[in-house]
Formats: structure tokens, C-alpha cells, sequence
């Protein structure tokens, strides 16, 4: 199950043109089970009703401050109960109002209650955004702890073209749950290097050595470890996948390039997972100008690309894991490189049901004989019952560094 499962969200919404991209987050994370909590402030409810939020989260909105819940104030109950709070669009009166501790609205109330993380997502005019009094209350609520993300530059519903956009939805759901992730996550603390896409080969200023690698996999991967927490350095070749939010991305072209990136991040790295397809042989000249068609055979010499996971042979610290992509003799052949290569651990799959497909089944082999099966399914959901597992049988090497965190509610109990 994913990070947003059975989560606790308290969702503000400040009154500002971009109220109707709202509507979708809050459908988007009703949809993967998180418990989303609408509150309105009064300009918000007169660019989108109440009604529409209720409709999407099956839950009951808040828009006045005398509001109650269970017989307790709401701002108070929601608060302690909360996993996080965000705050999407955040005004410039917001942030002054939450930076100076004000409490006249469900919003501030709620956000002095909690001892849940809290994120805010501006959206405002280009010169509202820049003010020295904005980005001197951005400061203070940095300062403390709050996350706030930068607004998107663009065009804004003034026309005027700037920073004060409100950030694409998928980024927000994105940030959101990397902070779920580090505050409840299971791998909170840990570091995670992923390869993922293709690599390309240059032949001439123009053509290039490539395979059909869409890098879905990977990116699912490195989504899936961001959501329980890890710092994530995905080394991304050339790929059609949409890049996921709220991790570091290293862009590289070449075997080579990937190489050196790969070894420029692994050594503090608890987790390798080298997913990447990346190609075996190389042009073994690469030429500087277009080669131009004849009526003569070509003919083009290639020469070994390097072998990124034989030169981490002899490296142990992170758990290693290897991608094994095969046309026949599948199992065979994955063995084999799980013993050349001294990995942890080999994912086994058909190359062409799986190569820029949506869905895959897998089959992981481990270094001490072991074998499971994953069923095809979603290549989300794969990444999720993958990392699953290599946690299960890894829990010192890759679980939560640190005092594990509890709900905010379970603190208040304890206390």
C-alpha cells in the first residue's frame, strides 16, 4: 500500500483563481486512501463550493470557525488527529497570517493546533510573490521547519507573465507524500541510487545506439522508495516516462556517462538499484558530421560499452540491485549475472511483454537461493511489492534510521 493509505490530510484552501486545480488533488488523494479534511476559507468558497469537495473526498467541509467535531472544536480535533496539513493555494495574507501566529480563520487555527508536518503551496501575483514582506514571511516559516514550495513561473490569470503559479498538482501530491514519507517512512534516513531509461549511443551529430527503454520501471522505483522516506539520487538516461517530483535527478545520455554519475553517488548509499537498459556496445568511432547516404554497405564497427555493475564488484555497502531483461532462457540467465556481478538480489522479467509496457511480472532471485514471484500487475504497484520485499529481508540495512515517528495523535495519548 502506498504512503497516502489510510492518512489523515487536513486540506486549507485559501481563496485564489487556482481553487479549481484543487478539486483534483483532493480527488486524487481520496482516491489512494488517504481521509482528506476540506477547510475553506470564505473568499475560497466563492471561487469553488463546499459542495464540490464533499462530493470528491466523501467528507464534511469546513468553512466557519465555530465548526465542531465530536463535540470538540474542529480546528482542535483535526489538528491533533492530522498526519499532515497543507495549505493549497497559500495566499500572501495566509502566509503573513501563519508566520505571525494569527488565528481568526479554521485555517490558522487548525495549523497552531497541529504538531503534524505542515506544507504550503503559494499562489499569488508575480510582485506580491517577490515582496521583501513575502519572502520575509516565506523565510521565517522555512525557518521554521514548515515546507513551502516555490510557485511555478508562467502565465498568471493577470496575464502578466512571472513566478506566483500555482505548482502542477502532480508536483504538490508529490512533495506531499516525500513528506509523509519522512516523517512516517520506512526507509526515512536512507539513501537510494536508481538507474533508470535507456542509454544512447552517438553514431554521428544526429543518429544514435539506443533500445525502446521507457524508463517506468525505474522511475516507479524511486518514487516508491521517496514515498517511505529515502533521499532518492535517480540516475535517469533518456527515457518517455513522465520524471517523477521530489527527488534529485542526474540526466546522462551514455554507458559511459551513466557510469561515472553511478559512481559518483554510491558510496554513501545504502540501496543500488540499477534498473537502466543500458546498451552493451558502443560506435566504436563516433563521427562529427552527418554521414551521408551512398549506395555502398555500411558498415560500423562497435566496441564493449563499459559494464557499470562488474566495476562495483568488489564495492559491498549498498545492497545491490540488478535488472535482468531477457528474451529466453529467462532464469538462466538471471542466475548467472546475480553470481557474476555478487548482487544482492536480480529482478528477472521477459524483455518484450515488459519494455515500455504499463504492466510486468518479475521474478527476484536472491543471492542465497531464494525465488519469489511477483504476478504482473501495474509497475507501480510492482515497485511498491519490490521494495517491500528487499525491506522485509533487509530490516537493518534499510529500515528507519533514527526514533520511529508515531501520529501526532498517538504523541498527545502518550503524554
Amino acid at each position: 500500500m502506498g504512503i497516502l493509505a489510510g492518512k489523515r490530510i487536513v486540506l486549507g484552501v485559501g481563496g485564489s483563481i487556482a481553487n479549481y486545480k484543487v478539486i483534483e488533488l483532493a480527488r486524487q488523494l481520496t482516491v489512494a486512501g488517504a481521509l482528506v479534511d476540506v477547510l475553506m476559507t470564505e473568499e475560497a468558497t466563492r471561487f469553488v463550493t463546499p459542495l464540490t469537495f464533499q462530493s470528491l473526498t466523501y467528507r464534511p467541509v469546513y468553512t466557519e470557525m465555530w465548526s465542531t467535531v465530536e463535540n470538540a472544536a474542529a480546528h482542535v480535533k483535526l489538528g491533533e488527529e492530522a498526519d499532515i496539513v497543507v495549505v493549497v493555494p497559500a495566499t500572501a495574507h495566509t502566509l503573513a497570517s501563519i508566520a505571525h501566529g494569527l488565528a481568526d480563520t479554521m485555517i490558522l487555527t487548525t495549523i497552531l493546533a497541529t504538531r503534524a508536518p505542515v506544507m504550503l503551496v503559494p499562489a499569488m501575483n508575480v510582485n506580491m510573490w517577490h515582496n521583501s514582506a513575502t519572502q520575509a514571511n516565506v523565510a521565517l516559516l522555512k525557518q521554521r521547519g514548515l515546507l513551502v514550495l516555490e510557485p511555478d513561473e508562467g502565465m498568471l490569470a493577470s496575464g502578466i507573465t512571472g513566478r506566483g503559479r500555482l505548482p502542477a498538482i502532480e508536483r504538490v501530491e508529490a512533495e506531499l507524500q516525500a513528506l509523509l514519507g519522512r516523517t512516517y517512512g520506512t526507509m526515512a534516513g536512507r539513501k537510494v541510487v536508481v538507474t533508470a531509461g535507456g542509454t544512447h549511443e552517438p553514431l554521428d551529430p544526429v543518429r544514435f545506439l539506443g533500445n525502446r527503454a521507457s524508463g517506468q520501471m525505474g522511475y516507479a522505483l524511486a518514487a516508491a522508495a521517496r514515498d517511505q522516506g529515502a533521499a532518492v539520487t535517480l540516475i535517469s538516461g533518456p527515457a518517455t516516462a513522465a520524471e517523477p517530483f521530489a527527488l534529485d535527478v542526474v540526466r546522462v545520455e551514455t554507458a559511459q556517462q551513466m557510469h561515472d554519475a553511478v559512481h559518483a553517488h554510491v558510496a554513501d548509499a545504502d540501496l543500488l538499484v540499477m534498473n537502466a537498459a543500458v546498451a552493451d556496445y558502443r560506435p566504436a568511432q563516433a563521427v562529427d558530421h552527418k554521414l551521408k547516404k551512398t549506395d555502398e554497405q555500411l558498415t560500423i564497427a562497435l566496441e564493449r560499452t563499459p559494464d557499470i555493475l562488474q566495476s562495483l564488484v568488489d564495492i559491498r555497502r549498498p545492497i545491490k540491485i540488478g535488472f535482468a531483461a531477457e528474451t529466453n532462457d529467462l532464469l538462466a540467465y538471471a542466475a548467472d549475472k546475480l553470481d557474476r556481478k555478487k548482487l544482492d538480489l536480480i529482478v528477472a522479467n521477459d524483455a518484450v511483454s515488459s519494455i515500455g509496457q504499463p504492466e510486468i511480472e518479475v521474478t527476484l532471485l536472491d543471492a542465497d537461493g531464494g525465488k519469489v514471484t511477483l504476478p504482473r500487475a501495474a509497475k507501480g504497484l510492482i515497485a511498491e511489492q519490490l521494495l517491500e520485499h528487499v525491506l522485509q529481508r533487509w530490516p537493518e540495512r534499510l529500515g528507519r534510521t533514527g526514533a520511529s515517528v508515531v501520529a501526532p495523535s498517538m504523541r498527545l495519548e502518550e503524554e
